[in-house]
């Protein structure tokens, strides 16, 4: 916390970790200060942190009330989280030679992508449950950002791609994306 009682985000700005906290402090409309950090690769945190913000400022609800509903959203987060994006890492694709990362990359996220879809069928409405904005859309567009960086071809996926369009309109997703962020390069602005 700031000496002003802001809370303070170490972020990077094209770090997916950061910009799903940026997404839901939007949502919250929680003033907050950042601090740009270089981050080499993004920590798993992020979840702990909008859990958090989920029961300390529980308006607008990111975790539904409805246990079933809220288990889809674990089981959302928890896969965009731990089981695509890890994968395509700056880290990860280090260990490989650079004319294999953007293959690898690729196909970690397409096969993510396909057990995300199967889910989707069952559980979106205007969003990834349900019509109200959740936890899971928060880990959602920065995973399609990712997908897009590293040219993956996301017509198999309408499900996704419709819901990612969809969040991009709103105001929250907008504020914070990496391309409005105060370390964002000059290039890369929006």
């Amino acid at each position: 916390m700031t000496e002003s009682g802001k809370p303070i985000l170490y972020s990077y700005f094209r770090s997916s970790c950061s910009w799903r906290v940026r997404i839901a402090l939007a949502l919250k409309n929680i003033d907050y200060e950042t601090i740009p950090t270089n981050l080499i690769k993004d920590g798993g945190q992020q979840l702990a942190i909008i859990e958090y913000l989920e029961e300390t400022r529980p308006t607008p609800r990111l975790l539904p009330q409805d246990p079933k509903k809220r288990a889809y959203v674990h089981m959302i987060s928890n896969l965009i989280v731990s089981g695509i994006q890890p994968l395509q890492n700056l880290s990860v694709l280090k260990q490989l030679r650079q004319e294999n990362n953007l293959p690898w990359a690729q196909k970690a996220i397409s096969s993510g992508f396909e057990a995300l879809e199967q889910i989707l069928q069952g559980t979106a409405g205007k969003y990834c449950v349900g019509d109200e904005v959740t936890m899971a859309d928060l880990c959602l567009v920065p995973q399609v950002a990712n997908a897009e960086r590293f040219e993956v071809d996301l017509t198999p996926y309408p499900a996704i791609s419709r819901i990612n369009k969809t969040l991009l309109a709103l105001e929250a997703f907008q504020v914070s994306h990496p391309c409005r962020q105060p370390d964002t390069p000059p290039e890369l602005r929006a």
